[in-house]
């Protein structure tokens, strides 16, 4: 029998309410029957949705809490103070070891501060990204960091291309995964301040397979595994990228149900068509886990429904049954060890 997972799903802060939450948990306890789920939030909303429904009540538990974090607040702050939220509590539960991992849809901003004032960043660890896979015309690229770090500076963008490559390889194995700095041109000399700033410390770095600069419109393509940009820039290609591929689908559906003929036609292709959504699907996917942290913490978009959380779950089994967390802290100490024995090779010459 498989080792036993608790994961903690906060139920507050997504658009859709405690309800996805709670249909995605029950789905996820009948597909995995190692897992075990904790629900943090308001007791009797959840009690409400758990009504009439069949799920092994010995791997269930609800932890009630009767604070809730908003987007309206500073996230520090409310991480700091509101120490009875649904988020607070069940970071908690996995610092104090009595679970996993941790979902939620809530504030990116509070699930940042809360993973690294509650849980903590591993050794070595400068800043934690968000880390998404997204879909392309080849395998999935990683792109890092998509909404954590806001203005990074050069050396935490190397350390997340150190980290998205270790991912990339341990993970999804990605062998000598290709990192690419998103850029507005190909040539070196092009880009802002920190781009610039960034590119030749990216040169310099052995321990990646730094292939250049990559401008987003070549990101679909899959011309690189590790997709490497700051976070308002991240946030920015996340967002387009999931708009624009609703939108296609969507437009491709009103097409295909416009006439009688490209109907009859649309039966013909109905099962590729299937396929297609799936690969574009946040489901198909997962939530962004928060990297490099003592803990798993996985957020999934704000707007997540019920395959979105069971996808979540199935994540955080693979990422638990990995140890990604460790595998990135000891990639980096390793690097680090490395470094300081040519550093001082090279001393001695």
């Amino acid at each position: 029998m498989k080792k036993e997972v608790r994961i903690v799903i906060d139920t507050i802060g997504g658009d859709n309410g405690a309800e996805v939450c709670v249909n995605g948990a029950i789905e996820g306890l009948k597909q995995h029957p190692e897992v075990h789920i904790i629900l943090t939030g308001h007791e009797e909303e959840i009690n409400k949705y758990l009504e009439g429904k069949e799920y092994d009540k010995n791997r269930l538990e609800i932890i009630n809490t009767t604070e809730e974090i908003s987007l309206n607040e500073p996230p520090v702050k409310a991480v700091r103070e509101k120490k009875d939220s649904s988020l607070v509590v069940g970071m908690n539960q996995v610092k104090e070891g009595k679970a996993d991992a941790f979902i939620s849809a809530g504030c990116s901003g509070a699930i940042l501060a809360g993973g690294t004032f509650i849980i903590g960043r591993s050794k070595g660890v400068k800043r934690a990204p968000l880390a998404p896979l997204l879909p392309t015309t080849k395998t999935p690229a990683l792109l890092i960091d998509c909404g954590a770090n806001v203005d990074a500076k050069p050396e935490v963008l190397v350390q997340f291309a150190q980290i998205g490559s270790i991912y990339m390889q341990k993970i999804c194995g990605v062998k000598n995964p290709r990192v690419a700095i998103v850029n507005i041109g190909l040539e070196e000399e092009k880009g802002n301040a920190l781009v610039k700033s960034t590119y030749p410390l990216l040169k310099a770095c052995k321990s990646i397979n730094f292939i250049g600069s990559i401008e987003s419109r070549e990101i679909p393509n899959g011309k690189a595994d590790v997709i490497l940009t700051e976070a308002f820039v991240g946030n920015v290609i996340l967002k387009l990228y999931e708009g624009l591929a609703k939108m296609l689908l969507g437009e491709i559906k009103g097409a295909i149900m416009s006439s009688l003929k490209s109907k009859i036609g649309g039966l013909f292709i109905k099962s590729s068509l299937k396929g297609l959504k799936s690969r574009f699907s946040a489901s198909e996917y997962g939530g962004a886990p928060l990297l490099g942290l003592n803990g798993l913490v996985v957020k999934i978009h704000g707007n997540s429904k019920e395959g979105e959380v069971i996808s979540a779950i199935r994540q955080c089994l693979t990422f638990v049954d990995q140890d990604v967390n460790g595998l990135i802290a000891k990639g980096l100490a390793d690097e680090a060890a490395e470094e300081s024995l040519e550093v001082s090779a090279n001393a001695a010459e």
